[in-house]
């Protein structure tokens, strides 16, 4: 199994995700993602700004990690493909990124997956393989996998790679800001899995406040922070529309970059979520996912200050029967 094809495992252990290595990201991601838009609007009486990155390639922000972390492998490596696993966004980011690139793919997905994210990744060409969430470990069957056949792992949070391509939306955010402005951005409000896109941006956007925001009992990041150590869910977690943020413990790379950071959490629950996803479709005319709407939920609860604010819609694969419910 390759994780990391540089020159020794030493090299990558020693590997941290950096600002320069962001900038490298986006370049190697001009003409491919796509630099989506700041959409300006008012929440509470204040303007802000949504970066809309259900807009980007594949419906969610997970095509520029993935495309920084495949390109990257050198062309020798490239045969034998590489493995995921993720509810959906990160598979079709790598689904997409492997077609491309013309790799082979193999993506480890829960059974009950949101139908049009098992559909966006077929359609990249990806094989699926399916497991239980509550009973089988998605890391375990996507390690064997890379090992039989010899191809790359690639995580969904953890890896320096994937961390850097999700920066480069902190540096659009940085750079749109302040053209529609004349200022400087004060704070971004970003969902939070495992905190790749979180971690990212608190690189790409040194200089702004950080603000992760997951589902009730699942904010473990947020929970981390707070405590100073990783803390995993909970037993029993509650049910949660956010598929795309069920991420039962957050990495040490992740977790470390936040916390040297600053960043703070909120936790928002599935009304607010819903509220959320009605909000942005008839005022933003953009459809969002549930995990994707979690920083707007925030807003519009009052649980983020808004002066200076970005909030990030992260994400816009969602079924449509699924949607016409939560934002009915």
């Amino acid at each position: 199994m390759v994780i990391f094809p540089i020159e020794s495992q030493e090299d990558a252990a020693m590997r941290a995700p950096s600002l320069s290595g962001i900038r490298s990201a986006a370049a190697a991601l001009a003409g491919i993602g796509v630099k989506t838009p700041l959409i300006e609007t008012e929440i509470l009486g204040e303007t802000v700004f949504i970066k809309a990155e259900c807009l980007q390639r594949t419906g969610s922000f997970k095509l520029r990690g993935a495309w920084w972390r495949l390109s990257s492998i050198p062309e020798a490596g490239r045969a034998a493909g590489v493995v995921a696993f993720s509810s959906g966004n990160h598979a079709q980011g790598v689904a997409w990124a492997a077609q491309r690139l013309g790799m082979p793919a193999v993506i480890v997905m829960p059974a009950d997956a949101p139908a049009a994210k098992v559909a966006g990744t077929r359609a990249s060409g990806a094989e699926i393989v399916f497991y239980d969430r509550l009973t089988e470990s998605r890391e375990q069957i996507a390690a064997k996998l890379a090992e039989e056949r010899g191809a790359v792992l690639v995580p969904s949070f953890d890896d320096p790679w994937i961390v850097e391509g999700q920066g480069t939306a902190g540096l659009e955010i940085v750079e749109q800001y302040r053209a529609a402005t004349g200022r400087e951005v004060e704070r971004i409000a970003v969902c939070c899995g495992g905190g790749g896109l979180s971690s990212g941006i608190s690189l790409g956007a040194p200089d702004a406040e950080i603000m992760v925001v997951e589902p009730e009992g699942w904010d473990d990041m947020g929970e981390s922070l707070r405590r100073g150590e990783i803390v995993p869910v909970g037993a029993n977690p509650p049910a949660t529309a956010c598929d795309a943020l069920q991420t039962l413990r957050v990495a040490p790379l992740t977790f470390g970059i936040l916390k040297g950071r600053g960043a703070v959490g909120v936790a928002v629950s599935e009304a607010e979520v819903a509220t959320a996803m009605r909000f942005a479709f008839e005022r933003l005319k953009i459809v969002a996912e549930p995990g994707g709407a979690v920083a707007l939920a925030a807003a519009l609860a009052g649980k983020v200050p808004l002066k200076g604010a970005v909030l990030l819609v992260s994400g816009g694969n969602v079924d449509p029967a699924r949607f016409r419910e939560l934002a009915a």
